[in-house]
């Protein structure tokens, strides 16, 4: 049975979270391309204390990227729960869509992460490497199963090693994203 209320990281020190996350699996959010691979976000702290959000994925051989902005919740809590915020489509960035970017967990180090929200509709692993030590990858499944998520609905995205450094053709036209509105 699932909890009514998800644990949420609490005091997470985000000087320490800003930089590149691998996406090793993901229930994915219905903006991402499905076949993306080599998946990445890249956090970076601005002078305000929000964060700037790259997210990055090749899809058919291309460069995808959407760029926004994360802040807390409630800046008065202790607890990790961010909203995200992007404009769509990407390549007439008009229309603001919000969502929940809540950790639920991280190690000590902050080499990898357990992400979710609260509708448990979607749910990401991320780590510092392109690629997770199977037996803290199932240590995050259990934590997953834990929250109430359906962890069967997880897609493992593929990391090409190494992952690619430089930036690739883009895809300019944002067909991803119309290709994420048909569900494909």
């Amino acid at each position: 049975m699932a909890k009514t209320e998800m644990e949420v990281v609490k005091g997470l020190d985000l000087e320490k979270y800003m930089g590149r996350w691998y996406e090793i699996a993901s229930i994915p959010s219905r903006n991402q391309p499905k076949n993306g691979v080599n998946t990445r976000a890249n956090y970076a702290l601005k002078e305000d204390g929000t964060v700037n959000v790259v997210n990055e994925t090749w899809s058919d051989g291309k460069r995808s990227s959407i760029e926004g902005v994360a802040y807390k919740a409630d800046p008065s809590s202790e607890e990790a729960k961010f909203k995200v915020k992007f404009y769509l489509p990407p390549f007439l960035p008009i229309i603001p869509v919000v969502g929940n970017y809540w950790v639920l967990y991280i190690d000590g180090d902050y080499q990898y992460v357990l992400v979710g929200e609260p509708s448990r509709k979607n749910l990401w692993i991320l780590c510092r490497n392109a690629h997770l030590n199977e037996e803290i990858y199932n240590q995050l499944l259990d934590k997953a199963k834990e929250e109430g998520y359906d962890v069967s609905k997880l897609h493992k995205t593929s990391q090409s090693d190494p992952p690619p450094e430089d930036e690739g053709p883009k895809d300019t036209k944002g067909i991803w994203w119309i290709k994420s509105l048909l569900g494909k």
